[in-house]
C-alpha cells in the first residue's frame, strides 16, 4: 500500500483472515534475521515503558505496569505476532508502515489504538535493507530492548577461593613437606645426646674424685673420644649443612661447631698420647644444644605454617608514620600470603650478629693457638685451640635465638597470629598508637538488651525511634541491639539534626525539631535531666526528650576472655598509646576500668573531629605488613605487638650475654696460653664454665613466656 493513498481502517480479525487466506506459494521466502529470531526465542515477553514522540499524546499515557497487565500473552505462531485489542477509548490514529523482509514487502496498515488511561505499546518491526525499504514515517512509540544485567560476582567467596589457592601452593605445601620429614629423628638424636652428656659427666666426675684406677686412664680417655664421635654422628646432618653453608659463602655458628669437632678430635689424639682426659663432655653439650635449636626452629616453622594454612581470612598489621600527634600508628588492614612467605625464612639480625661473632671468635681462637704454640709447642697450642673454641661459644648460645621464638609461637599459634620476619618484629616495637574499636572490646553478640522501661506520656514507638536514630548516627556496638528492637516494634529511623558527641558518656541531637539526649545515668544528670528514684542502673542507656526522661534501656556487656586478655596486654605495654575510637558512648574510661580491671591511663579518647581525620587517614599501600592474624579478636593483634617486643628484647639480651661470656673465655685462654698453664683446662672446669653461662642464657629465653 502506498503512503500517498488514504489510510484505510481494518479490524484485527480482517487482517488475520487476510494473512491466513494467502496461498502458501504466494508468501515470499523471508531471509532469517538474527535480531528477530533472538527476540522471538526469548523465554518471556517483556513489555517495557515506551517513549512518546508526540507531546499531545504524552499526557494520556499511564504507568507501564498497567499496560503490561492489560495486555495478555502474545501468541507466537510462525512469523505472526497477534495482540488482543484493548477495548478502550481510542485516540487519533498514526500511520505506520513496516518492512517484512529485505527483498519483498507485504504492504499493510494496522490501526494503532492508544488507551486513554493506560500506556500504548507498538510492535517493533524488523529493519529492512536500505536499498529495498521504502521511506516510512517515524513510529510514534519506541520499544526498548530488554536489559539483562550481568551476574554480580560474590567478592568474599572469590577472594576466599584465591586465598585458598595461595595457601595450598605456599604454606600448606611446605607444611606437609615438613610433616613428612617430621621431628622424630631430631628428638631421638637429642635424647641420645643427653645420655652421652650424662655419661661423660659421670666419667669425668669419677676421674676427678679419683675413683678411676690409673691403669684405666687410657680407657677413660678412649670412652670420652668415643662419646664425642657418637655425638658428632647424631648431629652429622647439622655439620653437613654447615659445610654446605660455608661453600655458599655463609659462616654460621654450626660451622664453628664443625670446626670445633675437628679441633677436639685432633686434641683427642694428643690426649691418648699424653694420657690426659679431653674436654669431650663440653662438645657433647654443645651438640645437644645445637640439636635442640634445630628442633625448636622446625617446630616453630611447622606451627607458623599450620596457622597460615587454616586461615579463611588474613588481617595484616602495618605501621603508618605520623598517625596521631606525631606518633606512628599500628593499623589493621588486609594481608596477603606472600607477606609471610617472603619473610619468615630470612635470618634475623641477632642471627647475623651471631654468625659474625662466630667468625671473629674463630679467628681469635686460631690467633691465640698460634701464639701459644709458638711459645710452648704444638701440643699445648692444639689444647688451647680446642678449649678456646669450646669456651668462646657457651652451649646455650645455640638456643638464644630459637628458644624465645619457639616459646612465643606456642602462644601466637593459639590466637592465630604469625610474625612476618625480623623486620616485622623490629617495626612492631617502639612508641606507637593502637586504635581500639567497639568490636575489639565487645565483639558482635556480646552486647544484649535486657529490658526497657518507658516514662512519661509519649508513644513508646516514638521514643524507641528517637533513641535509635541518635545511636545510628553515633555508631558502635549498640547499633545492632537497637536495630533488633526497631524490627520487633516495627519502628522507623528518623533524620537527626545538630548531632553532637559529648565524650562524657552521651550524645545529643534534634529529631523532628525536639532535643533528644541519650547516654549514661551520670551524663543525663549532668545535663539537668531529673531521674526518678529506683531507676539507678549502671549498665543502662537513658533517653530524654525535651528535657524529660523518656526511657531506660537495660544493657548487658559480656566480658569476653579474648578481649580482656588483649586489652590487659596492650595496657601493660608502656610504649603503646591506645586510642578509643568513638562509637558506643557507654564505653567510658570508668566503665573500662571497672569492667576489665585495667589501668586506663594509657587510653585516650579523642574528639569527634580528630577521629574523623583519623578515619580518613590513608596509609601508604607500599607499607610492609608486620604481622598477620587469621582471627578478628583483639588478643590476636595484641599478642603480635607485645610478643614482638618481648621477642626482640629476649633475643638481643641473650646474644649479648653469651657474647660477653665468650669474650671473657677468650681473654682467659689468652692469659693461660701466654703463661703456658694448662692445669686449669680440665674437662670439669670447661663443662662448669659452659653450665654457668647457660643459666642466664636460658633464663633470658623465658622472657617471651610472660606475653
Amino acid at each position: 500500500m502506498d503512503n500517498n493513498k488514504e489510510t484505510q481502517e481494518f479490524d484485527l480479525d480482517d487482517i488475520l483472515n487476510e494473512f491466513h487466506e494467502l496461498p502458501q506459494e504466494e508468501v515470499p521466502e523471508v531471509e532469517p534475521d538474527e535480531e528477530l529470531d533472538a527476540l522471538l526465542n526469548m523465554p518471556e515477553l517483556t513489555i517495557t515503558p515506551v517513549v512518546v514522540k508526540e507531546p499531545e499524546l504524552s499526557s494520556q499515557l499511564s504507568e507501564p505496569e498497567e499496560t503490561a497487565d492489560a495486555l495478555p500473552e502474545a501468541d507466537l505462531s510462525g512469523d505472526t505476532v497477534m495482540f488482543t485489542p484493548v477495548s478502550e477509548p481510542q485516540v487519533p490514529e498514526e500511520e505506520s508502515d513496516g518492512a517484512v523482509s529485505a527483498d519483498d514487502t507485504i504492504p499493510m496498515e494496522l490501526p494503532l489504538e492508544v488507551p486513554g488511561e493506560e500506556a500504548a505499546v507498538a510492535e517493533e518491526e524488523a529493519p529492512a535493507e536500505p536499498e529495498a525499504a521504502p521511506a516510512v514515517a517515524e513510529p510514534a512509540f519506541e520499544v526498548e530492548e530488554e536489559f539483562i544485567p550481568s551476574p554480580i560476582v560474590f567478592t568474599p567467596r572469590s577472594r576466599l577461593k584465591e586465598l585458598k589457592k595461595q595457601l595450598i601452593a605456599g604454606p600448606e605445601k611446605r607444611y606437609y613437606e615438613l610433616s613428612e620429614i617430621g621431628t622424630g629423628r631430631l628428638q631421638l638424636a637429642l635424647l641420645l645426646n643427653i645420655i652421652v652428656v650424662l655419661v661423660c659427666v659421670a666419667v669425668t666426675t669419677m676421674f676427678v674424685l679419683e675413683l678411676v684406677p690409673e691403669n684405666r686412664l687410657r680407657l677413660v680417655i678412649f670412652s670420652q673420644v668415643l662419646a664425642m664421635l657418637v655425638s658428632a654422628l647424631l648431629g652429622s646432618h647439622l655439620m653437613i649443612d654447615s659445610v654446605a653453608d660455608l661453600l655458599k659463602g655463609r659462616f654460621t655458628i654450626n660451622t664453628l661447631l664443625t670446626l670445633t669437632f675437628a679441633a677436639c678430635l685432633v686434641d683427642g689424639v694428643f690426649c691418648l698420647m699424653e694420657l690426659r682426659v679431653p674436654c669431650c663432655a663440653a662438645f657433647s653439650l654443645e651438640m645437644t644444644m645445637a640439636l635442640w635449636a634445630r628442633l625448636q626452629r622446625r617446630n616453630t616453622e611447622i606451627a607458623q605454617l599450620d596457622t597460615m594454612r587454616k586461615a579463611v581470612r588474613l588481617h595484616g598489621i602495618i605501621k603508618a608514620e605520623h598517625y596521631f600527634e606525631g606518633k606512628d600508628g599500628l593499623l589493621r588492614t588486609e594481608g596477603e600470603v606472600s607477606d609471610f612467605m617472603d619473610t619468615y625464612e630470612k635470618p634475623s639480625s641477632p642471627e647475623v650478629v651471631q654468625s659474625i661473632y662466630a667468625l671473629l671468635s674463630l679467628l681469635a681462637c686460631v690467633g691465640i693457638a698460634v701464639f701459644t704454640g709458638y711459645l710452648h709447642g704444638l701440643s699445648v697450642g692444639v689444647q688451647i685451640l680446642s678449649t678456646s673454641l669450646l669456651v668462646a661459644v657457651p652451649a646455650s648460645f645455640f638456643v638464644s635465638t630459637t628458644r624465645p621464638m619457639a616459646i612465643l609461637e606456642t602462644r601466637l599459634h593459639m590466637v592465630g597470629t604469625v610474625l612476618c620476619g625480623w623486620e616485622g618484629v623490629k617495626d612492631l616495637c617502639g612508641k606507637a598508637v593502637f586504635p581500639l574499636k567497639d568490636t575489639d572490646l565487645f565483639p558482635q553478640g556480646s552486647t544484649k538488651l535486657n529490658g526497657v522501661k518507658f516514662y512519661g506520656d509519649r508513644n513508646p514507638d516514638d521514643v524507641v525511634s528517637y533513641t535509635a536514630s541518635l545511636i545510628h548516627v553515633s555508631g558502635g556496638g549498640l547499633v545492632p541491639v537497637f536495630n533488633q528492637l526497631l524490627k520487633s516494634r516495627n519502628c522507623a529511623v528518623y533524620s537527626v539534626a545538630n548531632f553532637r558527641n559529648y565524650r562524657e558518656g552521651g550524645i545529643g541531637g534534634e529529631v523532628h525539631g525536639e532535643p533528644v539526649l541519650v547516654g549514661t545515668l551520670n551524663f543525663l544528670q549532668d545535663m539537668g535531666v531529673e531521674i526518678p528514684e529506683g531507676t539507678m542502673i549502671n549498665q543502662a542507656v537513658y533517653a530524654a526528650i525535651d528535657g524529660q526522661l523518656a526511657a531506660v534501656y537495660a544493657i548487658s556487656y559480656a566480658k569476653m576472655r579474648s578481649a580482656a586478655a588483649g586489652l590487659v596486654t596492650l595496657c601493660g605495654y608502656r610504649k603503646l598509646t591506645l586510642l578509643k575510637m568513638p562509637g558506643d558512648f557507654m564505653l567510658t574510661e570508668n566503665f573500662l576500668r571497672s569492667k576489665f580491671n585495667v589501668k586506663t591511663s594509657r587510653i585516650q579518647f579523642p574528639s569527634q573531629e580528630v577521629c574523623a581525620q583519623l578515619n580518613s587517614f590513608q596509609p601508604d599501600p607500599n607499607e610492609p605488613v608486620l604481622a598477620l592474624t587469621t582471627r578478628e579478636e583483639l588478643v590476636s593483634s595484641a599478642y603480635a605487638v607485645t610478643g614482638a617486643r618481648a621477642l626482640r628484647q629476649s633475643t638481643k639480651l641473650g646474644v649479648i650475654i653469651h657474647m660477653v661470656g665468650g669474650v671473657l673465655g677468650l681473654i682467659i685462654m689468652l692469659v693461660l696460653g701466654y703463661l703456658g698453664s694448662t692445669e686449669l683446662l680440665t674437662p670439669t672446669n670447661v663443662l662448669l664454665y659452659q653450665l654457668v653461662w647457660a643459666i642466664p642464657g636460658l633464663l633470658l629465653t623465658e622472657w617471651t613466656r610472660v606475653v
